[in-house]
């Protein structure tokens, strides 16, 4: 009997980091594709909304949300332990999370539905529908993922953006591929928190979509190496030793501020002025309106998603633990990357994920 079942699919994007999570842990689990029975019997019932990866735990628990599940399952099996134990590396982790989930979803958006829409419409209805015939296997996937495809003009993918969305993203992998040329993972000889945050978007959207993974093996070959060793749980050694966070990193980091952290900025204005007069315990809206973005000289729009700043609480909320050395060795990074005045993108109202959703703190 296994311990663990994930319900997801193969197509997700944090289904992928869930379960290359899982392998790498060697925790007992089974996968379950979710189909229109187990959407209503078992995820709606538990987290109130159709969502996926859910992770049903040993105790019958269910967990939703990629960090929330790394967490669980961490204090349950805590060696060896996912996350660097260093305070620096602890906080990039975060800041790689927040990178990999709140805005590589651009280009992971733009490819899945630009270059590969009809494959996933397939798949969708191959999932939902798996006794049906080819066609209407298509049109069930049609109409499940129309709600996705409608993302794309909101996450500011159009064709004005489309070249920089582009450009930016081949560079990313071009600086990701010259630190794997040094190291294996991205902290080191294993895989860890922050490799899992970027292999979300860079499997199921950019590696396993197939016109996507045309572009990564021409690109950047190491890249597509390494999705290969991180969904197979390989291990080359352990952590890089002290708490420095590799030169050949800070392109990407360097490459995240500029682009996320002016979106950032205005998400958190947004918040501020809907948390004046918010509840305590108050369910947080998941989109507060536009914030502007400019991406290799572009400018565009995209929706002002607060789950960015419970994404950034997480890595401040380690800033704000470490002593005075260990506070100018990440300032002193921050400073390295283009993002000292992250510390002030603290939302003034804390943040809590309760019964699955994104709250303000009850008290």
């Amino acid at each position: 009997m296994t311990d663990y079942i994930l319900y997801g699919s193969h197509a997700s994007l944090f289904t992928g980091k869930a379960r290359a999570y899982l392998n790498w842990k060697g925790v007992s689990f089974d996968e379950v594709a979710v189909n229109g029975a187990i959407m209503k019997d078992i995820i709606l019932p538990n987290v109130g909304w159709p969502v996926v990866p859910v992770v049903k735990m040993p105790d019958g628990a269910i967990v939703q949300d990629t960090a929330d599940i790394i967490d669980a399952v961490e204090a349950q099996h805590p060696a060896p332990p996912v996350m660097p134990n260093t305070p620096l590396l602890k906080f990039a982790s975060y800041l790689m999370q927040l990178y990999a989930d709140q805005w590589l979803t651009l280009p992971a958006m733009h490819y899945r539905w630009n270059y590969n829409e009809d494959g996933i419409f397939g798949e969708f209805g191959r999932s939902i529908a798996p006794e049906a015939d080819p066609e209407t296997q298509y049109e069930i996937g049609k109409r499940s993922g129309m709600k996705f495809r409608a993302m794309v003009p909101m996450l500011g993918i159009n064709a004005e953006t489309i070249p920089a969305i582009e450009a930016s993203y081949e560079s990313f992998l071009k600086e990701f591929a010259d630190h794997l040329a040094v190291h294996p993972f991205v902290f080191g000889g294993r895989p860890s928190y922050a490799d899992f945050a970027l292999y979300g978007p860079l499997y199921a959207h950019l590696y396993r979509d197939p016109e996507s993974r045309k572009i990564m093996e021409r690109a950047a070959p190491p890249v597509a190496r390494w999705v290969e060793r991180v969904g197979a749980g390989e291990t080359n050694g352990g952590l890089i030793q002290g708490d420095e966070v590799p030169p050949t990193l800070l392109p990407l980091f360097q490459r995240h501020s500029k682009e996320h952290l002016p979106v950032l900025a205005a998400t958190q204005a947004l918040f501020e002025t809907w948390a004046e007069t918010a509840e305590a315990g108050a369910d947080i809206p998941r989109v507060l309106g536009g914030a502007p973005f400019e991406i290799e000289g572009v400018s565009g729009s995209i929706i002002a998603r607060p789950f960015s700043l419970f994404r950034l609480q997480m890595a401040l909320d380690v800033l704000e633990e470490m002593g005075p050395k260990d506070r100018k060795l990440a300032e002193a990074f921050l400073t390295s990357i283009g993002a000292e005045r992250l510390a002030d993108l603290k939302p003034s109202r804390r943040m809590e994920r309760r019964n699955c959703k994104l709250c303000l703190v009850a008290s």
